[in-house]
């Protein structure tokens, strides 16, 4: 037993701290910075799970670079959307090569040499490997409007001064297929974001009311949604897209597509929103806020649907990809956009006989962006609906 001698203790060092007590410091990291949980905003959790999600991150980057190239998709795309070039009709995809012959060149492409089989009267296309045309970065080509307003000519990639540069092809005119893509990009992805907006104001606004109210204006809603989801949607597809009459102008047309997918797609949404509500409405913050004066669209607005954003999430990335699906599919069956409008949809109406297939297998190409567009949505959904509620 060791023995301390009083004469000593002032002595003993001192184990107390004299600043103040934070109780948090054990969750700091190592160089003293923010909380890791307890004192983190919702915004910081919501973003520590998404980050977890590689598949919805990588997913998220790339339809924020998808949604940013349509803003210069004039700049790079080599072609104006309606240039034509009437001596390579059908012409198939070039290949780009760095080194000729051993030497390094950089980017460039074989001139093509194009024959007429005149007993199928197809057009055969070689390359010819001394006609070697190195493409031109950040040069003058196609004069363009950028975004109608702008006079230019600048673009991101331009062929060799008196040659052709197709990376995918040309169709049945002559046209890039490559610059037809980028410029159907602009009007496939913006018009599933149009129909989503009209959709969710419809959804959120007829079944909140329906949800927190009832009544008979509940009554009356949900016998109007179920005769709407009774009727089958292609063929409401097409009778409303009938009913646009056809020497309307294509922004007309185009905003008129979107109206009607936005009609389409409220139903379930609404729905969705009033049996949420139906329960949340039922709580006691809700009592609380009407004890003290709140009016039903406060409620709705900053107390209800908050409570199922995650839901609301979901259903946006899920509901825009249908929407791009719905243009595609009117627009290819030759009911929805029409030209001189280029979208992906109206670029698929190219290969709609087998013949073509065969033949010009690349006309098919415009599907694998809109492939990859569903594909990326439906990821990006699956990590914004767990990040949206960070505690489960």
């Amino acid at each position: 037993m060791t023995v301390i001698d009083s004469s000593d203790a002032g002595k003993l060092p001192h184990y107390v701290r004299e600043g103040a007590f934070d109780p948090y410091e054990i969750e700091r990291d190592a160089d003293g910075g923010a909380l890791k949980v307890h004192e983190a905003s919702q915004l910081q959790l919501m973003w520590w799970r998404f980050k977890r999600h590689r598949l919805a991150l990588i997913s998220g980057i790339l339809l924020l670079i998808a949604y940013l190239m349509i803003v210069v998709v004039e700049f790079l795309a080599p072609y104006k959307v309606h240039t034509r070039n009437i001596d390579f009709i059908y012409a198939p995809p070039q290949s780009v090569h760095l080194f000729h012959k051993g030497n390094f060149v950089g980017p460039f492409v074989y001139g093509q040499k194009m024959d007429l089989d005149m007993t199928t009267l197809r057009r055969n296309y070689s390359d010819d490997t001394a006609d070697v045309q190195k493409l031109r970065f950040l040069c003058q080509g196609d004069p363009y409007r950028f975004w109608g307003v702008v006079e230019m000519s600048t673009h991101l990639v331009c062929p060799a001064e008196g040659g052709q540069f197709h990376l995918l092809g040309t169709d049945r005119l002559g046209r890039d297929m490559l610059s037809r893509i980028l410029y159907g990009a602009r009007i496939s992805l913006t018009i599933g974001l149009l129909g989503v907006a009209t959709s969710f104001i419809l959804g959120i606004v007829i079944g909140g009311i329906a949800g927190y109210w009832g009544g008979w204006f509940d009554t009356v809603t949900q016998r109007i949604i179920e005769v709407l989801q009774s009727i089958p949607s292609i063929p409401l597809w097409l009778a409303l897209a009938a009913v646009m009459p056809a020497d309307w102008s294509p922004l007309v047309i185009y905003l008129g597509i979107t109206f009607i997918l936005g009609l389409l797609d409220w139903t379930g949404l609404a729905r969705a929103v009033r049996s949420k509500l139906l329960s949340l409405r039922e709580e006691d913050y809700v009592l609380a806020a009407q004890l003290m004066g709140a009016g039903s669209t406060r409620i709705i607005g900053r107390h209800l649907i908050p409570g199922f954003m995650s839901h609301l999430i979901a259903s946006a990335t899920l509901t825009i990809p249908g929407m791009i699906l719905g243009e595609t599919t009117l627009s290819f069956l030759g009911l929805g956009l029409r030209p001189p409008i280029t979208s992906w949809g109206v670029l698929l109406t190219e290969a709609r006989s087998v013949s073509a297939i065969a033949l010009y297998p690349w006309l098919l190409l415009p599907v694998v962006p809109v492939i990859f567009v569903i594909l990326a949505f439906n990821f990006l959904g699956d990590g914004l609906r767990d990040a949206a509620d960070p505690y489960k």
